[in-house]
């Protein structure tokens, strides 16, 4: 796994929206997050577009993504926002030519597409972080703004931590080591049975999701377990499942008893109550990374630190 070079003060980021468009100045607001960070932002077209739910056809937002990676001028890579469409220009992307020019890549949520295929078909180690329209809208606490911060100097820490007061809860106990994999549980579910399916084999998958109703999430899960995902990882770490309570608890299951169901029986370890994915404060992961899973002592690692 390439791990990119770090971003330092001064280092030239792309801002492109390879999936949902965003609202009118968002852009120019999206830049002062960068420039808050120390970096000097370059705005690529798509961030303009609108194509309904898009931003701008598949072309336009495929046309960005490599041409950020291409250019030399171009340090790293923050993708604008999620919503979705990252899907849709998997087929137009020369995972090749990527692959010469790792760089920085920072996103979530629809982003996991992309990180999926930069990890498995580009071995770029890439970052699981909020986005810049994310922090406009929910602002920027100091442990997010440290987390984003590390992961931009090539996460240097010692282990992937909560904030102080929030603790990594073990719901299957042991230790397991892997690559880190996963992100967005739709996204995660959605690449299987295509060319662009998740690899979980000996790896630690990591998942979260939103605004989904627990029968969704139970549905997802046992698409995962069915196709081997869950036998086939050394490990299972649960983030933020943020607005995800039932519509009707009294007719639904609670997600910790779908955990019970379908995630314990696997006999993997895992831990739960990562402070990631559609929340604000959120760790940063650095996705395609090893690292150490300690469940009994709700600690992770990286081997050798």
């Amino acid at each position: 796994m390439v791990k990119p070079r770090p971003l330092q003060k001064g280092s030239r980021a792309a801002l492109i929206a390879p999936s949902g468009p965003v609202s009118p100045g968002e852009p120019e607001q999206c830049s002062r997050v960068l420039e808050e960070l120390g970096l000097v932002p370059v705005l690529y077209p798509s961030v303009h577009l609108r194509h309904g739910y898009l931003a701008g056809d598949d072309s336009a937002r495929a046309k960005d993504l490599m041409e950020a990676f291409l250019d030399p001028a171009i340090d790293g890579i923050f993708c604008i926002r999620g919503g979705y469409g990252a899907s849709r220009i998997l087929p137009l992307l020369d995972f090749d030519r990527i692959r010469s020019c790792p760089k920085f890549f920072g996103g979530f949520s629809d982003i996991t597409a992309l990180h999926i295929c930069l990890n498995q078909f580009c071995q770029l180690m890439t970052y699981h972080i909020p986005m810049p329209s994310t922090i406009v809208h929910k602002g920027l606490d100091p442990y997010t703004r440290r987390q984003i911060l590390n992961c931009m100097a090539g996460f240097e820490e010692d282990a992937i931590e909560n904030p102080p007061d929030i603790p990594f809860l073990p719901l299957v106990s042991g230790q397991a080591e892997g690559e880190l994999t996963g992100g967005n549980l739709t996204l995660v579910a959605s690449s299987l049975g295509t060319p662009y399916e998740i690899d979980t084999r000996g790896k630690i998958l990591f998942l979260e999701d939103v605004k989904e109703q627990p029968y969704q999430i139970d549905r997802m899960l046992v698409q995962l377990r069915n196709a081997g995902k869950f036998k086939d990882c050394a490990g299972i770490l649960l983030g933020e499942w943020t607005d995800c309570d039932p519509a009707n608890p009294e007719s639904s299951l609670p997600l910790g008893r779908i955990f019970q169901d379908l995630l314990v029986p696997e006999g993997k370890p895992i831990l739960e109550n990562l402070v990631c994915g559609h929340c604000m404060p959120s760790l940063c992961l650095p996705l395609g990374a090893q690292v150490f899973v300690d469940a009994e002592k709700g600690r992770i690692s990286f081997p050798g630190k």
